[in-house]
């Protein structure tokens, strides 16, 4: 399994992604289109979700990157109840909405797994994650005993 190097490599990032990428199909519709409110406000909130990852991975503390961690999922939930209002006009259809909704819950699945990973490695700083985390982001986040590594205090205290 490879060690997670850059926030491209988790794979709540790599899902957010897809679901960015879903929303802007969606939004690129004529209805959809011309309704630059909705259709903007849906394309930054699906952004943020991985954005917010991205952002998160490289805060250096564990109790930073959770809070990018459960900003990006707010923004996924803020997708789901977003894609009602399109579907109430008529923009997408109940097939549409399902499978972007699908896409933002399985984002959601994914943060809360690294977020619970997370606040079992306690250690003050995150270094890069390593191959358990990835090991357990892809795999539904599996128990595992390893913790992350720590920076020296000195490092820490540079800060």
């Amino acid at each position: 399994m490879a060690t997670v190097r850059r926030f491209e490599d988790l794979k709540c990032w790599q899902k957010a992604r897809e679901l960015a990428n879903a929303i802007y199909d969606l939004t690129e519709q004529s209805h959809f289109a011309r309704d630059y409110k909705l259709r903007d406000q849906i394309r930054d909130a699906a952004g943020s979700v991985m954005h917010n990852i991205a952002e998160g991975f490289d805060a250096g503390y564990n109790v930073e990157f959770i809070r990018f961690l459960k900003l990006a999922r707010r923004s996924a939930s803020e997708v789901q109840s977003q894609l009602y209002l399109a579907l109430d006009r008529k923009y997408i259809t109940q097939e549409e909405l399902d499978r972007a909704y699908n896409l933002a819950t399985q984002v959601k699945q994914l943060i809360n797994a690294l977020i619970t990973y997370l606040r079992k490695h306690k250690s003050t700083t995150l270094s890069q994650p390593n191959d358990e985390t990835m090991q357990q982001t892809n795999d539904s986040m599996q128990r595992t005993n390893k913790p992350t590594n720590k920076r020296s205090n000195d490092e820490t205290n540079k800060r």
